[in-house]
């Protein structure tokens, strides 16, 4: 039997730093989803937009964000991943969480925060990696900024699926185009990238450009409008290119430090 997973990819305008207008949208979005999908991916800070004023939202939030998460997954019987803005004692982080259907929680700190904003005079970065295995799959689970710094992302994990969530604003989406490929291509890996579209409560715009390539850097699917984008990742083509191609043999071997 063919080990296949269909993904959701939510491009979609957010409501700037309230949390409780965005999960009602996304209530409405993830139900129109169709039940057969697998994994749900919403984009980076869904619940506030790329805010660097946390202070803002109330600490009640967090946890509300993260139970409904769990809700959605059982309801749809699918995963969901997006990340938020999370305090945790006295710092805050962006942070990514991966809930499966069956209560299964994990977590990922972005680690490069954008300096160019300020990310990182607010949040703390992480230092760890992500990569979850589900539905035959391995994913590695990544943030935004990330996207730009190829050694963090090396598949020196035989993971499947690199995975993205985003703001990334339209003045710089060119660069997300070749990176998401780029991605794909040297890892030998499928490539997904979730961004947002519309205007945030700073006046930056996005411009979405949602995407996923296969192992080979072909664009699978791919949008600049407010929608729902849907993909099927087969296990046989990741498995294949690797055993024709090999170009993973190659790769150089490292450990990163923190």
């Amino acid at each position: 039997m063919a080990i296949e997973i269909k993904i959701a990819l939510v491009q979609s305008p957010l409501h700037w730093e309230d949390p409780e207008a965005n999960r009602a949208m996304f209530d409405k979005k993830i139900a129109a989803i169709d039940d057969d999908v697998d994994l749900i991916v919403l984009p980076e800070m869904f619940t506030t937009g790329f805010t660097m004023k946390p202070q803002n939202i109330p600490a009640s939030e967090e946890k509300k964000t993260v139970e409904w998460m769990r809700r959605k997954a059982i309801e749809k019987d699918a995963a969901i991943v997006g990340s938020i803005a999370y305090k945790e004692d006295n710092d805050c982080y962006n942070r990514l969480f991966f809930v499966a259907p069956h209560a299964h929680i994990s977590q990922y700190d972005k680690r490069h925060t954008f300096t160019l904003a300020g990310e990182d005079k607010v949040y703390k970065r992480g230092d760890e990696q992500l990569v979850e295995t589900y539905k035959g799959f391995r994913l590695m689970l990544l943030i935004c900024y990330d996207l730009r710094f190829p050694v963090w992302a090396r598949n020196t994990f035989d993971y499947d699926v690199l995975l993205y969530v985003a703001n990334w604003p339209k003045p710089r989406v060119a660069a997300w185009d070749a990176l998401l490929k780029a991605r794909a291509i040297e890892n030998m890996a499928y490539c997904i990238g979730v961004n947002r579209v519309g205007r945030d409560g700073l006046g930056h715009e996005y411009s979405g450009h949602s995407a996923v390539y296969d192992v080979l850097g072909h664009k699978i699917v791919y949008s600049e409008s407010e929608e729902v984008l849907y993909a099927v990742l087969s296990k046989e083509h990741i498995v294949s290119n690797r055993e024709k191609l090999r170009f993973l043999d190659d790769r150089d071997r490292f450990t990163l430090t923190p």
